[in-house]
């Protein structure tokens, strides 16, 4: 029960390393291309993002944004956490997807309070043109911790799902 959450702890305190890294190499300039890899295909940059994912509710100000960004996620964050603790019925599985979404949710989150130019986000790869992006959306460990925890829940759940169908 307690290895989820000192992973989850790792990847809260990488998720702040790289993003202080990212800053303080870029002095504090965004968006700035840092580096590119692989033929262009992977870029570091330092970019800001002041919404959630895909810049949504970018635009939101003052209390609204306060509510949206960091009030409800965070009494999310508390859910997940009673869950994890309180709810006998979740299985290892879920139980590592939790502890993901806690880390990716607190790293973000951390990000809103304490950087007011909005979350540090610093991976950009190229998309070749798929769904009409020429790159995906820049994010950072944090966001890919977020998808890691989700896609654990999801697995678990299909897995569920399959043993079911199986034994009837």
């Amino acid at each position: 029960m307690i290895l989820p959450l000192i992973v989850a702890a790792a990847l809260l305190v990488a998720d702040q390393i790289t993003k202080a890294v990212i800053v303080a190499i870029s002095n504090n300039q965004f968006p700035t291309l840092i580096a590119a890899f692989l033929d262009d295909f992977l870029h570091i940059r330092h970019d800001r993002n002041l919404g959630i994912a895909f810049s949504g509710f970018n635009n939101l100000e003052g209390p609204i944004r306060v509510i949206f960004l960091i009030v409800v996620p965070s009494l999310f964050l508390v859910w997940i956490v009673y869950t994890y603790f309180r709810d006998k019925s979740i299985d290892h599985l879920q139980r590592w997807g939790l502890a993901f979404i806690l880390s990716g949710g607190l790293g973000n989150i951390i990000d809103r309070i304490f950087r007011p130019e909005g979350v540090v986000d610093f991976v950009s790869v190229n998309f070749y043109g798929l769904f009409g992006l020429d790159r995906w959306p820049t994010f950072n460990v944090a966001d890919a911790t977020l998808v890691v925890g989700g896609g654990l829940i999801l697995l678990s759940y299909l897995v569920l799902y399959l043993n079911k169908r199986r034994k009837s």
